[in-house]
């Protein structure tokens, strides 16, 4: 009969069996500078609208592979033996409550709004909804960075004190606070995925409060990491601090900085994310298909995770908005406020802000499947 041991050194030899530190330097977010300067590159050979067209057209066919799938995973992920954890006692009360909230309450609230905004074809409800979406994925970004940040560093054998946590922490909810806030907005029309809408106003002071607020943070993060290389000496955790600074910085506050590699954010965050799915679900895949389990091979196990992904991925983001798209929105609507693809707008926004709340509750320490995240 197994030990309790032996499941154990099996994760920990698992974590060790996975990508070469360099792999995961570029995974994480260490391959964003490389593609800038590939970008740069490109418009000194060939010219700017060449090279436009070249980033443009490799990755918005990258998002099948990518993007779409990185939303989907979480799906599969999130309500995988669902009711034992909201309702089961495999987590305590606290968690059990946020997959409720994320997994129930959330969803039926947007479908809700969604459905209003569909049904009486207001392009106001469902513009409303498509800023949420775009005020929560900054949360999204930047929680993930931190993430990145303080899980690698974990498996580096670095753990961050409470107070440091906290610098870190805030340096994160402070980029994402500047992201939204800069450029002032008073107010504009624009399109979204068809729908025509007016932006919600906020002016130069909010962004300028942001801005100190950003720069005191980091301030504070790099007086806070100084302070515990000199307690501690050597940190190893300079792909940690590039995947944090990245999501941070590069993908969230100044992301419109280059023109080429804004096409390239999502992909390198969902990248980033999928990256972690792997490490996660492939150490769990590998314990499992041991003893006392002897379940599926890893191999299979993490064959269906990607083909459930991409399946799930391509349904939510074509499959499903183009059939409604083409049964229910009329001609003549098509050339109003709501545009052509409200269903797709709907569909995708709901998708956007379900997975981020989904991906708050899910990658706790309290979900059962983090141990895996952890092991060094």
């Amino acid at each position: 009969m197994a030990t309790v041991a032996e499941p154990l050194a099996r994760v920990q030899e698992s974590s060790r069996a996975g990508v070469s530190p360099l792999a995961e330097f570029l995974l994480v977010g260490g391959a964003t500078p490389v593609l800038f300067a590939l970008g740069w590159v490109l418009r000194h050979v060939v010219g700017l609208d060449a090279a436009d067209l070249a980033f443009g057209f490799t990755f918005f066919y990258a998002a099948h592979l990518l993007n779409d799938p990185h939303f989907a995973v979480t799906y599969v992920l999130f309500y995988r033996k669902a009711r034992e954890r909201a309702f089961g006692r495999v987590m305590p009360p606290a968690q059990r409550a946020r997959y409720v909230a994320a997994g129930l309450i959330a969803p039926a609230a947007m479908l809700a709004w969604a459905g209003y905004a569909l049904a009486t074809r207001s392009s106001y409800a469902l513009g409303l909804f498509i800023q949420l979406m775009f005020f929560t994925v900054g949360w999204h970004y930047c929680k993930q960075g931190f993430g990145v940040l303080t899980v690698l560093s974990a498996r580096r054998g670095v753990r961050f004190l409470p107070r440091e946590r906290w610098a870190l922490l805030a340096h994160a909810y402070a980029a994402w606070a500047y992201a939204w806030a800069s450029p002032r907005d008073a107010g504009t029309e624009v399109e979204e995925k068809g729908v025509v809408y007016t932006t919600i106003a906020h002016g130069l002071r909010l962004e300028q409060a942001t801005h100190v607020v950003f720069l005191a943070t980091a301030a504070w993060a790099l007086v806070v990491l100084a302070l515990k290389w000199k307690r501690e000496g050597r940190l190893p955790i300079a792909t940690p601090l590039v995947g944090f600074v990245m999501s941070l910085w590069v993908w969230s506050v100044y992301s419109s900085a280059d023109a080429l590699l804004v096409y390239a954010i999502p992909a390198m965050h969902s990248l980033q994310y999928l990256y972690f799915v792997g490490l996660m679900k492939g150490a769990e895949a590998r314990e499992r298909e041991g003893p006392p389990w002897f379940e599926r091979a890893a191999k299979t196990r993490m064959a269906w995770l990607a083909a459930s992904a991409l399946g799930l991925g391509w349904l939510l983001f074509h499959g499903a908005p183009t059939a409604l798209d083409d049964l229910l929105v009329p001609r003549a609507s098509r050339f109003t406020a709501m545009g052509p693809t409200p269903w797709f707008a709907a569909i995708y926004t709901f998708v956007n802000v379900h997975h981020f709340l989904m991906d708050a509750v899910l990658w706790r320490r309290e979900t059962p499947e983090a141990r895996y995240l952890f092991a060094r």
